[in-house]
C-alpha cells in the first residue's frame, strides 16, 4: 500500500510511500483523503501528521499523468489540498526532505508544518513551461512574502528549510525526528480552537506596488522566449491583488494557457527523454555495472584534460598519461588554472582545488595504466593513431577494464578490432569543453559487453553527464546530423546567402550560435578534413565548394584570426570579412548561379529540415533508440534551442505532412538531390503520425 496509517497516543501518523520521489499519483491521492476522513471519522484521533516515506516528502505532482484523464481523476490533487484544509482536526505535515512542486503546495494545505534542516522546499514547475498549479502561487506569497515566493516560483530554485524558518511557512525547524517533532506538536495543538489555514492570511511586503513594478521588468527581460515566468508572476500578482479564490482562478487559467503551450510541451518532452535516454531496451537492472575506483586518460591535450577534470570532481583518481613532458606539464597546468579560475569567482574553495588536483597522476608511462578500471583516449582523430594505442592498451590493462575511445566519427567496431577484448571496448564521445558540456554520446559496439554498458551509463551520472546511446556509423548522432545541416549551409551561400545572414536567421530562430560562427570557434580545418576523407570514401556525395575555398587561403577560425569573418587579437567578435564575400561571389559565379534573396524562414526550414531528415534515417537504421535521444543530443551539445523540444520534436510541431511537402519543394532547387527523403519521415508522414508521439 502506498499510504500507511498508526497511532500514537491519539495522533495518526499517515506516511505515503510511493518510490522514487512519492509523487502524487493517483494510489497515493486516494490513499491520503482516504487515511484523512478515516482520522476524522475516529473519536480515538485528536489530530494528524502526515509525511513522507523514506528521505524525501514528495517530489510532487506525478509529472507521468500530464494531458492523460488520470491526472484530473478524483481525487486530484486539489481534492486531497481541500481535504487537508477541511479537516476538522488539525493536520500537521511533518516535512522529512525534499517538497517539490506538488510536495510543498500539499504541505501549504495544511494547518502546521515541521520540517526537518536542509530540507528542499520549492516550486520548479516553470523549469517544465508551466506554473504551480495546486495553489502554490497563491499559498507561499501567503506563507513567505511576496519578495520570496517571487524568487522562488519564477526561478524554480528550491530554499533549505533552514533559510525559511522565521515565516509563517514553517512552524519548526529541527534536525532530526521530524515525525517526532510533528506528533508533538500535533499533541499540544489538538482542540484549540480555530484551525490556522494559509489561505487567510495576507500577502506582506512593505512596498508591494513598487516591488512588483521592478518584478515585472526584470521577469520579462529574463525570460526570453519562455511565457511560463511572466505567467507565473501574473499569478502571484493576485494573491496580493484578489480575495485568494480569485487568485486561484487566475492560476488555473495561467496552468491552463502554459501547459497546452508548444514550449511547454518542448520542455517536458526534453524532461522525459534526458530520463529516458538513460534506460536501454536490453540491459535491464539485473545487468550489475563494474566498479570504476580509477581512471586512466591518454592526452592531456584540450580533451583530455577536459575529460580528466569531470573525474577530479567526483572524487575519482586520474592518472593522465602524454608522450611528451613539455604536453603533460602544459595539460596538468590547464587543469590547474581552469580550477583557480572556479576559486577566484568563489565555485571552490582553495582547499578543494588542492584535493582535486592531488586525484591527479600526471605520467609519461604507458604501463602506469595497467591498475585502471577505465580508461579513455583523447588522441588525435585518426585510426592509425587509434590502433597504436589499442593494442598497447590490449597489452597492459588489467582484465576486465573497460577501454574507450573519445572518437566523434570513427568506427568504434574497427578500434574494438584492434584488441583481443571488443566486449570491453566502448565509444565515451566527450563534447569540448568536456568540463563544461552535457553530453556524452555513448557508442556502443557489435560486441561491446552489456554491463560495459551499464557501468559507462552509470559513471556518466557520476560525473554529472546527460549519456545517450548511439550504434555504430560515421559520426554517430551528433556529428552525422551535423554534417548534413551544414551541406545545407554551403548551398545557400553558393546562391547567395552570406555567413552572417545564415548565422543571424538560425540565432534568431534560438541557437546559440549559427553554423559559420560555429565553425570559426570549432576550426574550419576539420571540417576540411572530414570532408576530404569523404571525397574519397563517397564520392556521390555533394558539397558546396565554399568551405574548402577558405581553407585554402588560411582560413581556419578564431585560432588563425581568420575564418568566415575576420577577428582581431583578443576579441571573439565576428566582424564580416571583405575577402571571404569576394571568395563567395567568385563562387556562385563560377557555378553559373544568379545570386537570389533568401529568406530567414526558408534559412531556417533548410537547416532544420535536414538534421530532422537524417535522425529519421538514424531511427531507420537503429543507430538511435528513439526520437528523443536525438533530440536530447541537439539539446545538451549542440544548441538545439530547448523551447523547440530539439530537431525530431519541432519537426513533429510542424507537422511531418509539412515538412515532407516542403522538402519536395526544395527537391525542385537548386542541389535537389540533397533532398531525398528518409522512408521513415513519409511513412509517418503519409499515416498522420510523429516522431514523437
Amino acid at each position: 500500500m502506498p499510504v500507511n496509517q498508526t497511532l500514537q497516543d491519539g495522533i495518526a501518523v499517515i506516511i505515503f510511500d510511493h518510490p522514487p520521489v512519492n509523487g502524487f499519483g493517483f494510489a497515493v491521492r486516494k490513499g491520503l483523503v482516504e487515511a484523512l476522513e478515516a482520522a476524522n471519522a475516529d473519536p480515538a484521533v485528536k489530530a494528524v501528521v502526515v509525511s513522507g516515506g523514506g528521505k524525501m516528502f514528495s517530489g510532487g505532482a506525478d509529472i507521468t499523468e500530464f494531458n492523460t484523464p488520470r491526472a484530473e481523476q478524483a481525487p486530484n490533487l486539489h481534492d486531497v489540498i481541500a481535504a487537508i484544509e477541511a479537516s476538522a482536526k488539525p493536520v500537521v505535515m511533518a516535512i522529512n526532505g525534499t517538497a517539490l512542486g506538488g510536495g510543498l503546495e500539499v504541505a501549504l494545505a495544511a494547518h502546521y508544518r515541521v520540517a526537518v534542516r536542509g530540507a528542499l522546499l520549492g516550486l520548479p514547475e516553470v523549469k517544465i513551461g508551466i506554473l504551480p498549479g495546486g495553489g502554490g502561487t497563491q499559498r507561499l506569497p501567503r506563507a513567505v512574502g511576496l519578495e520570496t515566493a517571487v524568487n522562488m516560483i519564477v526561478s524554480g530554485e528550491p530554499v533549505a528549510a533552514e533559510h525559511l524558518a522565521g515565516t509563517r511557512l514553517l512552524d519548526r525547524v529541527v534536525d532530526s525526528d521530524v515525525v517526532g517533532a510533528a506528533v508533538a506538536l500535533a499533541a499540544e495543538v489538538a482542540g484549540k480552537g480555530e484551525l490556522p489555514l494559509v489561505r487567510k492570511l495576507k500577502v506582506e511586503h512593505p512596498n508591494a506596488e513598487g516591488f512588483l513594478d521592478v518584478a515585472r521588468n526584470t521577469v520579462a527581460a529574463m525570460a526570453g522566449p519562455f511565457p511560463a515566468p511572466m505567467k507565473c508572476l501574473e499569478a502571484i500578482e493576485a494573491s496580493f491583488r484578489k480575495p485568494f479564490d480569485e487568485g486561484l482562478a487566475v492560476e488555473r487559467a495561467g496552468f491552463i494557457a502554459l501547459v497546452t503551450s508548444t514550449e511547454s510541451k518542448a520542455l517536458r518532452h526534453a524532461f522525459f527523454g534526458e530520463r529516458a535516454a538513460s534506460k536501454i531496451a536490453d540491459v535491464g537492472s539485473d545487468v550489475k555495472p563494474r566498479e570504476i575506483a580509477r581512471v586512466g586518460v591518454i592526452g592531456a591535450g584540450t580533451m583530455g584534460g577536459g575529460i580528466s577534470m569531470n573525474f577530479l570532481n567526483a572524487g575519482i583518481p586520474v592518472t593522465i598519461v602524454e608522450t611528451k613532458q613539455e604536453a603533460l606539464d602544459r595539460g596538468v597546468a590547464t587543469i590547474r588554472t581552469n580550477y583557480e579560475n572556479s576559486a577566484k569567482k568563489g565555485k571552490l574553495k582553495p582547499e578543494q582545488v588542492e584535493q582535486r588536483m592531488g586525484l591527479l597522476t600526471p605520467t609519461l608511462e604507458f604501463d602506469a595504466l595497467k591498475d585502471a578500471d577505465l580508461v579513455i583516449e583523447a588522441v588525435f582523430e585518426e585510426l592509425g593513431v587509434k590502433e597504436s594505442v589499442f593494442k598497447q592498451l590490449d597489452a597492459i590493462a588489467k582484465p576486465g577494464a573497460i577501454l574507450a575511445s573519445n572518437t566523434s566519427t570513427l568506427d568504434v567496431d574497427k578500434i574494438a578490432a584492434f584488441t583481443q577484448r571488443p566486449q570491453d571496448v566502448v565509444g565515451m564521445h566527450f563534447f569540448s569543453p568536456a568540463n563544461v558540456m552535457k553530453l556524452l554520446e555513448v557508442v556502443r559496439g557489435k560486441k561491446t559487453a552489456k554491463d560495459v554498458l551499464a557501468t559507462v551509463m552509470a559513471i556518466a551520472k557520476t560525473i554529472r553527464k546527460t549519456a545517450v546511446v548511439s550504434g555504430v556509423c560515421d559520426g554517430f548522432i551528433g556529428n552525422r546530423m551535423i554534417e548534413q545541416y551544414g551541406r545545407q549551409g554551403g548551398f545557400l551561400l553558393d546562391e547567395g546567402a552570406s555567413p552572417q545572414q545564415v548565422d543571424q536567421a538560425m540565432e534568431k530562430f534560438g541557437f546559440a550560435m549559427g553554423p559559420f560562427r560555429m565553425g570559426d570557434l570549432a576550426g574550419n580545418d576539420i571540417g576540411w578534413a572530414i570532408r576530404k576523407r569523404r571525397y574519397v570514401e563517397k564520392p556521390d556525395m555533394v558539397y558546396s565548394k565554399s568551405a574548402d575555398l577558405i581553407c585554402e587561403v588560411g582560413r581556419f577560425g578564431q585560432k588563425t584570426g581568420k575564418g568566415w569573418y575576420d577577428y582581431k587579437p583578443g576579441d571573439r567578435t565576428a566582424y564580416p570579412s571583405e575577402e571571404v564575400a569576394a571568395i563567395l561571389e567568385k563562387n556562385t559565379r563560377d557555378l553559373g548561379l544568379a545570386k537570389r534573396a533568401i529568406s530567414d524562414e526558408e534559412i531556417v526550414q533548410r537547416l532544420v529540415f535536414a538534421l530532422a531528415n537524417e535522425g529519421a534515417r538514424i531511427l531507420e537504421e537503429g543507430i538511435a533508440a528513439k526520437a528523443s535521444d536525438i533530440d536530447i543530443v541537439y539539446l545538451t551539445g549542440y544548441g538545439f534551442p530547448v523551447w523547440r523540444g530539439g530537431p525530431m520534436f519541432y519537426a513533429d510541431t510542424v507537422g511531418l505532412y509539412n515538412v515532407l511537402a516542403k522538402m519536395r519543394e526544395f527537391a525542385r532547387g537548386y542541389q535537389g538531390q540533397s533532398w531525398a527523403p528518409a522512408p521513415l519521415l513519409v511513412e509517418l508522414a503519409e499515416a498522420g503520425q510523429s516522431f514523437t508521439g
